[in-house]
Order: structure tokens, then sequence, then C-alpha cells
């Protein structure tokens, strides 16, 4: 039954956006985690959780505060924590802005020795509403050199949906696959 899911066509609304450039987002991630083997890393998500894990534990806290010592009592836990909390959404916002910069997919190649640190692929798009086009950024960080080298495909969207709304992902994989391909011999020609 998984089999059959995975095999279904996707279909979304073609005047969805959001919906477009998860579907091309998804289709770019099955190519590395599924297909090429890659293992997908959480470490830049998991810091997104932790912010949020720490202002809804200020935000609980205030909740018991105040309901063991009633209002005018608790009114300076309030007030730290509700300040607490706008400050770490701050940081969040920060964060989502200047560290995870879009990214959808951290991917890890391993070296199949095991002696080699493991190479980093990172994934990043971009669809603007009322947009045709699809921006998608393929980063590579060498575990061995730490060098880093990106390529950037900007494409419409009807090059990988048809008239119906179905995704065409025997059209989107070459694409992934091209910007793998020439970021690998990048690496081997240097």
């Amino acid at each position: 039954p998984s089999k059959e899911k995975q095999d279904k066509p996707v279909k979304i609304d073609k005047w969805d956006t959001g919906a477009l450039k998860n579907a091309l987002d998804d289709g770019a991630k099955k190519v590395l985690v599924e297909i090429n083997g890659y293992k997908e890393s959480h470490k830049l998500m998991d810091g997104r959780l932790l912010i949020c894990t720490i202002a809804v534990g200020f935000a609980l806290f205030a909740l018991l505060w105040d309901y063991l010592y009633p209002f005018p009592l608790s009114r300076n836990v309030l007030l730290t924590c509700a300040i607490s909390y706008f400050i770490l959404m701050g940081i969040l916002t920060l964060y989502l802005t200047y560290v995870e910069k879009g990214v959808f997919l951290v991917a890890l190649e391993q070296d199949r020795a095991m002696m080699e640190p493991d190479n980093e692929w990172r994934l990043s798009s971009s669809l603007r509403k009322y947009d045709d086009t699809y921006h998608l950024t393929v980063q590579f960080f060498d575990g061995k050199t730490n060098e880093k080298r990106s390529l950037t495909v900007s494409r419409r969207i009807d090059n990988y949906f048809d008239e119906n709304g179905i995704f065409c992902f025997d059209l989107f994989k070459p694409v992934i696959d091209k910007l793998k391909q020439d970021l690998s011999n990048e690496k081997k020609k240097e």
C-alpha cells in the first residue's frame, strides 16, 4: 500500500503557489533522499524547534504561575515571561531569516568508506505569489575541504506540471540530477 501511495501522481491546484512550491520541494527532496540515498539532517530545523520550545516554556510557566498566584501577585512574573516570549519570537524571526534562509532540506552524503567527513547538500527555493518562475538553489559543502559551492536554477513552473496540475516528476528529476552532477564535477576539477 505504501508503494502505491508513492507512485500516485501528485495533483495540485495550479493557482496555489504554496502547493506548487511544496510539490517541487518534495520532488527535489525525493531525488536526494529516496533515490540517491542521502541521509536527511534535521539540525537546522531543530534550532527552530528549540527556540519555540523555550518560548512555549515561558508561556506555560506564566500560565501556571498566574494560576497559583492570581494576578496582582503574579504581575512581575507575567511581565517577565511575556517580554521573554516576544524577545524569543524576534530571535526566531532572525534565525529563520539569516540562518535557515528558506532551506527545506539538509542532506548528508556519507563517504562509503566512512573515512572522510560527510558532504552536505542544502536545498532552498522560492516561488513568489503570482509568479511562474521557481528558483531552486543547491549548496554543496565539501566535508573534506570545507569548500562551499552553489548553483541556482530558475525555471517556469509549467515545465514541471501538466495542464491538469499533475506534477511531472520525470521532467523535474533530470534538473536536480544535473545540478548535483555540475556541483560534483566542479569538485573533481579542482
